[in-house]
């Protein structure tokens, strides 16, 4: 008697690979675009903190308006091609303000911190950056986005 897979562990083991496909492919799109945002983040505290010299002194106003920046720009970019999501944008939004109202004090308060113990800036921003990238793609995945992924359809 021959041994045939059955059908139905085909399709589940086809489906289980394309869903980690997805979820790959959707982590290196929210890299790329973390990456972006930093980019802006960076630029934002650099000009802030380093350029115009409006609070060198401080660490924590120069790392908070660059993080907005950032967030939004984030936001925006991950909604519409990371998780192609429809949700409705001001309720994703206050999750993810309800995310940031818990790690901002806690990124400010470690930041502040790490500057005491004469971190660089930079490297404490970088490693801020960092933590905040990670915690924030499982947000999206499994709480503001979970949901409703691939639910935005283009306008032609």
């Amino acid at each position: 008697m021959e041994n045939k897979p059955d059908n139905a562990s085909n399709e589940a083991n086809l489906n289980s690979a394309a869903a980690k496909r997805k979820v790959i492919l959707q982590a290196v799109k929210f890299v790329l675009f973390s990456a972006s945002a930093g980019l802006i983040q960076t630029g934002v505290f650099a000009l802030l903190h380093d350029a115009l010299k409006l609070f060198s002194q401080k660490y924590w106003p120069s790392y908070l308006i660059a993080l907005i920046c950032s967030v939004v720009w984030n936001f925006t970019l991950n909604r519409n091609f990371t998780f192609k999501s429809a949700a409705n944008v001001p309720l994703a939004m206050m999750k993810i303000l309800i995310y940031y109202c818990v790690f901002t004090p806690l990124s400010t308060w470690w930041g502040n911190a790490l500057e005491a113990a004469n971190w660089h800036p930079y490297i404490n921003l970088f490693f801020t950056m960092f933590i905040n990238m990670v915690t924030e793609f499982c947000v999206y995945k499994f709480l503001v986005f979970a949901k409703s992924e691939d639910t935005l359809r283009k306008k032609h």
